[in-house]
């Protein structure tokens, strides 16, 4: 515990002037370029740290998830906010509002740019999570995205838990409500983008192939950022094909390279 505090200190201390506003720095922030955004699903945030610090210069943001949130706690989304790069904190919020818009303030206050919230919540729920954003967020841009449908969900898994839809249609479905709550965007597997822009062209449209994807074989075009960009995603999460690669950096490089030629705007 003390030596995780301790590197996040070291890390915020050595970047002071840089990050969340602009300033000049070698990691400042920057507009979206390829709209990589790495996952960094990592065992401890020393680790997570240090590989933000490595693919920092080849990403647009960084991603943190439930483990390093409950674990090392809220503290590293501050320590990679310094380094120049947008946080997505996909907390997946999922209560009754006044909790959720508690948590999605806090969660500005640490310096989230997005914070992710389930739609099957409902609009209210989904507005609390705006507002307690905005809150606790100030006058810098920060906002909500709704989860529509996990990729680990077919058709199967959906009518077995109550919900007679196919992917495709909830997608749609929640994508609508999103919007109607204020959200900025939605998270959705690659299959589903596309279902996104037409049902609600106007929201951020953030692609997750960092999960167990109904097609899930790693040849297949669900796990393809650059299939994402074809498909209409502004953001693209993209975790083990970057974290779990021999160079990272290398890894990230290239990819971001691959997603700029295939057509995502400057």
């Amino acid at each position: 515990m003390y030596a995780t505090a301790n590197l996040l200190f070291t890390a915020r201390r050595g970047r002071q002037g840089e990050g969340r506003d602009g300033q000049d720095g070698p990691y400042a922030s920057r507009t979206l370029v390829t709209g990589i955004i790495v996952a960094l699903d990592l065992p401890d945030a020393e680790t997570a740290v240090r590989m933000a610090e490595t693919v920092a210069d080849h990403v647009d943001g960084f991603q943190i998830g439930l483990a390093l949130l409950h674990g090392p706690g809220p503290l590293v989304i501050s320590t990679l906010v310094a380094l120049g790069r947008p946080v997505l904190v996909d907390a997946k919020l999922h209560d009754d509002p006044e909790p959720v818009e508690a948590a999605s303030r806090y969660l500005g206050r640490h310096g989230a740019r997005w914070v992710t919230a389930h739609v099957g919540g409902g609009r209210e729920m989904l507005r609390a999570a705006v507002r307690g954003l905005r809150d606790g967020s100030g006058d810098a841009p920060a906002g909500v995205l709704g989860v529509t449908v996990l990729p680990s969900l077919d058709r199967a898994e959906l009518v077995s838990v109550g919900v007679d839809r196919s992917p495709g249609k909830l997608v749609a479905r929640r994508a609508k409500v999103a919007e109607s709550a204020g959200c900025e965007g939605v998270v959705s597997p690659l299959e589903e983008v596309n279902v996104v822009a037409e049902a609600a062209p106007g929201l951020l449209r953030v692609a997750e192939l960092k999960g167990r994807s109904r097609k899930a074989d790693a040849g297949s075009r669900a796990t393809d950022p650059r299939e994402a960009v074809t498909r209409g995603a502004d953001m693209v999460l993209v975790g083990r094909s970057i974290t779990g690669a021999p160079d990272p950096a290398a890894a990230a490089a290239t990819l971001s390279a691959r997603v700029h030629r295939s057509g995502h705007p400057d």
